[in-house]
């Protein structure tokens, strides 16, 4: 095992090339829209033999969060730290025991019926955050990352996450789509307006990257609302947040999971992403959407999750080969998984993934 890797040399100047198509790697770059926290604690603890220390409000406790965050990240041969959070819109979720060998917390998925709001009643007793964001995580990263990395910004989840989830619940959002559309467009506004007011505030900070949402529009067969909808409700906020990055010489990467066919020329020709990410070899593997896309944008990612689980090494091994061989083609590629580094993912077979990264040279 090649990792974790002794002397790292990020170049997030490097990774923002190749993203950008201007120049063909030797090797691939890493991408991760983000690792499970024990699975993180693994990385720390097991392979840098560092003592974990878990995030706490006390900042003290924070910076030592942070430091060994920024250390795995390193030494596992990522150009950048991905940072979430700090637009706190308040939710229903419900809960189940998490599965996982090493899950330490419960699994938590949202409201699908009927969430925070329903009526506009709701909308006005609602309890929605303010413009004035605690930004002390991201500039503590910023002041202490090694030479070379840089940082991509996530202040929540996504234009169509919040009001779906979070704020309306799936049922309820797709009912006032018909009842009541006023209601949608203002809740979708004041989501909008709020991710945009963080998005402005981080301008100008030191190592900032680009942001990389995550916005997930679809599921296995089709978008989670008509596309229709979608253009008229949430792309214009991906259009403005990609037109923002743009504008200060930033990447705009965008994580959505399921089947969003319907709207990918729309996030390419006019949203004008820079990179997609979350691929499943169900819905459309990584290799065929690099074909399909990849002259046009990014791909990132795609290591299926469920290979990832399943697969004995020799198997694996062969298939990370495959996904390196098609998707470096022309470069515009990232390797990492289809999604996340979930808690359920095998460590060993993570860490395959990534050695099969840093052996494989282009050409």
């Amino acid at each position: 095992m090649n990792l974790p890797i002794t002397n790292p040399s990020p170049d997030c100047n490097l990774f923002k090339r190749v993203i950008l198509g201007q120049e063909i790697p030797k090797r691939p770059p890493f991408v991760e829209l983000f690792l499970d926290q024990e699975i993180l604690e693994i990385v720390v603890t097991r392979y840098l033999e560092r003592e974990w220390v878990p995030l706490q409000k006390d900042r003290a406790v924070r910076a030592k969060y942070w430091d060994n965050y920024i250390n795995a990240y390193h030494h596992l041969g990522y150009d950048f730290v991905w940072i979430d959070g700090k637009v706190n819109f308040p939710r229903k979720y419900q809960s189940t025991t998490n599965t996982a060998e090493i899950a330490q917390r419960d699994r938590v998925w949202d409201e699908e019926g009927v969430g925070a709001i329903a009526s506009w009643e709701d909308f006005e007793t609602y309890k929605w955050p303010t413009d004035e964001f605690d930004l002390w995580d991201y500039e503590y990263v910023s002041k202490h990352l090694p030479d070379g990395m840089g940082i991509f910004a996530f202040p929540c989840r996504g234009f169509l996450e919040v009001p779906l989830e979070y704020i309306m619940g799936y049922e309820n959002f797709a009912m006032q789509l018909y009842d009541d559309p006023d209601l949608v467009k203002a809740i979708c506004e004041r989501v909008g307006e709020t991710i945009m007011a963080f998005y402005r505030q981080i301008i100008g900070m030191e190592n900032l990257l680009g942001f990389f949402p995550g916005d997930d529009m679809g599921f296995k067969t089709s978008t989670l609302i008509a596309p229709d909808d979608l253009r008229k409700y949430i792309l214009p906020w991906h259009k403005k947040a990609c037109t923002l990055a743009h504008d200060n010489n930033l990447l705009y990467l965008l994580h959505s999971c399921g089947n969003i066919e319907a709207i990918m020329d729309d996030l390419i020709n006019d949203v004008k992403i820079d990179g997609k990410h979350s691929f499943e070899d169900s819905i459309m593997p990584v290799t065929e959407a690099k074909q399909r896309y990849g002259d046009r944008i990014a791909i990132l990612g795609g290591v299926d999750i469920d290979k990832l689980c399943r697969l004995d090494d020799t198997s694996l091994r062969e298939y990370v080969r495959n996904v390196l061989e098609v998707c470096t083609v022309g470069g515009r590629y990232a390797l990492g998984t289809g999604n996340s580094v979930a808690n359920y993912i095998p460590i060993e077979k993570y860490l395959i993934m990534l050695e099969e990264g840093i052996g494989f040279t282009n050409g």
